[in-house]
This record gives structure tokens, C-alpha cells and sequence, in this order.
């Protein structure tokens, strides 16, 4: 981690986890903060959520386009040298900070005289220092015996004036082309952060990417394109592309309820079924049939590997729009998705985890829930709160406008027409399989019934 500018780098070179490759991609920052998201569901954890605001927080500021869409990565070298940008001598630390503070924070940041950085080719330590805590603020608050409000403050005092200071520095070469799968993989991390952290800034943010992608990275028949840099728009999209994109904009549909979202997620989802499926085995190729003549051999992925296939994001998309639309043909896509490859996921079940959650939310229980209500009132506000607060994977949520018989959601989801609010106040419509429980305007009664087996 970036303990001074935010977002992680891309993996470990060393068994202790201290020296990293310094380079940082777009899609190890949107997986992550989906996991701390999540992480801050299922513990209640604060330092879980302050990781993901983290992460965010630098791809607002060094990652993203004045347009909206998100760029793909930062190098890992400045000046010809692998890490430079992020290195740093005791005395730099004192010397911006002052003796006292300096002293302190280079204690704390564990930095050595004679560096813990180790040039790659000689191994010889160079008199740089990675800056990196070995334990969190709140333990170390514990030792040093001054409480943890307190420690942060001085902290992020001290991080604002390093940060300040090393933006002088060259920087690292940024790849600013700008993905379609990544960027629904970050649009899926802006919208799940927005739903958790009540926070309309990701929203906002998931919101002009997707505009940006499908002003300038679809073509006028729907089809997308595959990547944009400096105006360009070019190359066929693959499976991902529709996969993620799709994963992003049901993620967003439930962080806004604008049902757009949704739409969009469905006509990208046909578009992927319609050019991609294979219809003898099952399961989605790589590449679509458009470019057929092209290949010699059209490639089927399911490994989950530094980012998850295409085909397990899709089986997980089905699921989901299954339940939402009440459309069973989809979950029957997604089961065959998952008989198509069972005989090598059985072979490397940990290969294959994003599977494994479509497979989760087919065999376990899985919920639709309903709340119809008046958009933005307090009282559908706070349902809504309440759902986004634990961990319950294995749920879709819909909003349905109170007294609007023919709103455009009961013409996606038909099973919502005639669900309406009770007395005029937030009504939540808890179900299993299109099997709805009596309404209830209760919040706690709403999560006491998603918590029935």
C-alpha cells in the first residue's frame, strides 16, 4: 500500500511483503475496494471502509479522465529507476516534517539508516527506504499509549505535507488509455462504495464513466469497443468487456435505482448472449462471432486469475438480472455457464472463486427484494441504509416509485406492478423464488426476514 499517496501497487517481490513492483493498475485498485467494501459489510470495521475511501480517493485524483473514464495504470519507474518516486532518506522526513515530527514518523514508518530498499540487479541496499507501517494506527496507538483518534490526526498531518512534497517529484509514466472492462470494474467498486458509504461523490463518479463509455466506446448498433486514448476509439470488445460493463451497471442500479442503469444492463447482456455463446457447449467465448472468419480458434475463460474471466462474471451477472427481472431463462444461462466448465472447475475449485460466488448465489438462498416508496424520503432512505449495512451477498434489491402503476420498472420487473406501499410509508417486499413475505414497513422486521433460512 501507498501509505502516503493511496492505491496499492501491483504485487510483492519479496517474501515479506515489503518491497513491492512498484506499478499500480486500475484493476487490482477496483477489486480491492469491492473486497474492503465487502470486508466492511461482514466485520463493521472502520480501518476496512477508511482503506477503500483510500483507494478511491487517489483514483479521483490521479486516475481518472477529465471526461470520466478511468486510466489503466502508473508505471513503476521515474528517471529511469524502478521505485524512485516513492523512496525516501530519514533525513527527508525530518527535514520536511521538522526534528520532532521527522524523527518521529521516520521511526513509525519504519525507515533505516542505510535504506530497506535493495536495488534489484545487485541486491545492495541503496540508502532508500520504503515508508510502510507494520502494524495499523490503532495498534500502534496501544503502544506508543496515546489514544487512536489522536495518532490519525498526527498522521494525516504529516502523510498531507509528505504527499505535498513528493508531487515535486518526476513522476511515474501514466498509462492513460482507457479499458472498457476495466472501467466497468471500477464503475462496479464506485457504485458499491456509493451504496455502503452513502456516498453521492462515487456515485457521481461510477455515473460520468459509464456516460463516457457509452458515448465513446459503443458504436451505434450497441456493439462496444474495446479501448480509447487521446479521441481514438477502436478494436471489437470481448467477452469481459460486456461482462464487466454489465457487472458495473447493475451495481450502479442499486447504489441510484435510476432504472436506465438496469436497461442498459440488460441490453448489454443480450448483446453478449446474441454474439458470444457458444451454442453446442454452452458457456461464452472470448471473442464474438462477428470475427469468426479472423481466427483460427475462438478461446473459452473461466480461470480467475489477476482478474476474473469473463464467463464467471457472467454467470454471476445472469443470476442477479435473473432474479431482478424474473426472466428464469437467464439463471438457466448461468447454470449451463457453470456445467460447461465443471469438470475443470472441480480440478482447481481456487481457480475459479468468482464461480464459485454464481454458484453460491444459485444454491444458497438468495432474496429479491422490493421497497417502494418516494425516491429520497427519509423513510426509504433509511431502508435502503439498512440493506446496504451487513453482508448479505445473495440479495438483489429493486425500488418501485410509490403510485406510479406503470413506472418503467414494473415493465423490466412485472413481478413489482401491483407491490405497493403501505399507508403511504416505505414498504419493503421481502421474497424467495418470486415468493413474497407479507410487506412490512419495519426495518427491523425487513432484516429479520432476509435473515430466515
Amino acid at each position: 500500500f501507498d501509505h502516503v499517496g493511496f492505491g496499492f501497487h501491483r504485487y510483492s517481490t519479496d517474501p515479506v511483503w515489503l518491497l513491492p513492483h512498484f506499478e499500480k493498475m486500475l484493476y487490482d485498485q477496483a477489486l480491492l475496494v469491492i473486497a474492503y467494501i465487502e470486508t466492511y459489510q461482514a466485520t463493521g470495521k472502520q480501518e476496512y471502509a477508511d482503506t477503500a475511501n483510500e483507494i478511491l480517493t487517489y483514483i479521483l485524483r490521479d486516475m481518472t479522465s477529465p471526461e470520466g473514464g478511468f486510466y489503466s495504470a502508473e508505471d513503476a519507474d521515474s528517471e529511469g529507476e524502478e521505485g524512485l518516486f516513492y523512496l525516501w532518506k530519514p533525513e527527508e522526513i525530518i527535514s520536511i516534517l521538522g526534528k520532532k515530527e521527522g524523527e518521529f514518523f521516520t521511526k513509525l514508518l519504519n525507515l533505516e539508516e542505510g535504506g530497506n530498499f535493495h536495488d534489484q540487479s545487485t541486491q545492495q541496499k541503496t540508502g532508500d527506504s520504503i515508508a510502510h507501517l507494520k502494524k495499523s494506527l490503532t495498534v500502534l496507538a496501544g503502544e506508543l499509549e496515546t489514544s487512536a483518534g489522536t495518532l490519525e490526526l498526527r498522521w494525516e498531518k504529516a502523510r498531507t505535507k509528505l504527499f505535498e512534497e513528493r508531487e515535486k517529484r518526476i513522476h511515474p509514466f501514466k498509462d492513460d488509455k482507457i479499458l472498457t472492462d476495466w472501467n466497468g470494474l471500477m464503475i462496479a467498486a464506485f457504485a458499491k462504495a456509493a451504496q455502503v458509504l452513502n456516498n453521492d461523490d462515487y456515485s457521481a463518479a461510477a455515473k460520468k464513466a459509464t456516460d463516457f463509455v457509452f458515448s465513446k466506446l459503443r458504436k451505434k448498433n450497441g456493439n462496444l469497443l474495446k479501448r480509447y486514448r487521446q479521441g481514438e476509439a477502436a478494436l471489437p470488445a470481448h467477452s469481459d468487456d460486456y461482462a464487466f460493463m454489465t457487472w458495473g451497471l447493475l451495481e450502479l442500479y442499486e447504489a441510484t435505482f435510476e432504472t436506465r442503469y438496469l436497461e442498459s444492463a440488460i441490453e448489454l447482456n443480450n448483446i453478449l448472449l446474441n454474439n458470444f455463446w457458444d451454442k453446442e457447449n454452452g458457456g461464452l467465448y472470448f471473442t464474438s462471432e462477428d470475427l469468426n472468419d479472423e481466427l483460427i480458434v475462438r478461446p473459452k475463460e473461466v480461470y480467475d486469475g489477476a482478474i476474473p474471466s469473463g464467463n464467471s462474471v457472467a454467470a454471476l451477472n445472469l443470476m442477479r438480472l435473473s432474479r431482478l427481472t424474473g426472466d428464469e431463462t437467464l439463471a438457466a444461462k448461468a447454470i449451463a455457464i457453470g456445467k460447461a466448465f465443471s469438470q475443470q472447475v472441480q480440478r482447481a475449485p481456487m481457480g475459479h472463486t468468482q464461480l464459485m460466488s454464481a454458484l453460491d448465489f444459485w444454491s444458497n438462498q438468495s432474496f429479491e427484494v422490493v421497497i417502494v416508496g418516494e425516491p429520497g424520503r427519509e423513510d426509504a432512505q433509511a431502508m435502503l441504509q439498512k440493506l446496504n449495512t451487513p453482508f448479505i451477498p445473495n440479495k438483489v434489491v429493486l425500488f418501485r416509485p410509490d403510485g406510479e402503476a406503470e413506472h418503467a420498472i414494473t415493465k423490466i420487473a412485472p413481478f413489482t406492478k401491483y407491490q405497493n406501499s403501505l399507508n403511504g410509508k416505505a414498504t419493503a417486499f421481502v421474497c424467495k423464488n418470486f415468493t413474497c413475505n407479507a410487506p412490512t414497513t419495519d426495518v427491523e422486521k425487513m432484516m429479520g426476514l432476509l435473515a430466515k433460512k
